[in-house]
């Protein structure tokens, strides 16, 4: 049975607004700002963390003692 011509266009009207919809969000996912604020973010949690902040220190200690001996010689 064929369909009418009404319900063909209001298929086609709700098939647009989702996918005007659709690329709103992924306009707003990919947004440059957001995602350096996203990653700054993500990185602030992990650092955040007690085992990552002193593996970063341990490192640091290190990298300075080793640009402290060679200074020295």
């Amino acid at each position: 049975m064929a369909r009418d011509t009404d319900s063909i266009e209001r298929e086609i009207d709700r098939a647009r607004d989702q996918l005007a919809s659709t690329l709103d969000e992924l306009s707003t996912r990919t947004n440059p700002k957001r995602l350096v604020t996203r990653a700054k973010q993500s990185l602030r949690a992990k650092f955040d963390e007690p085992a990552v902040r002193l593996a970063v220190i341990g490192v640091g200690a290190v990298v300075a003692v080793l640009v402290l001996r060679s200074f020295r010689r």
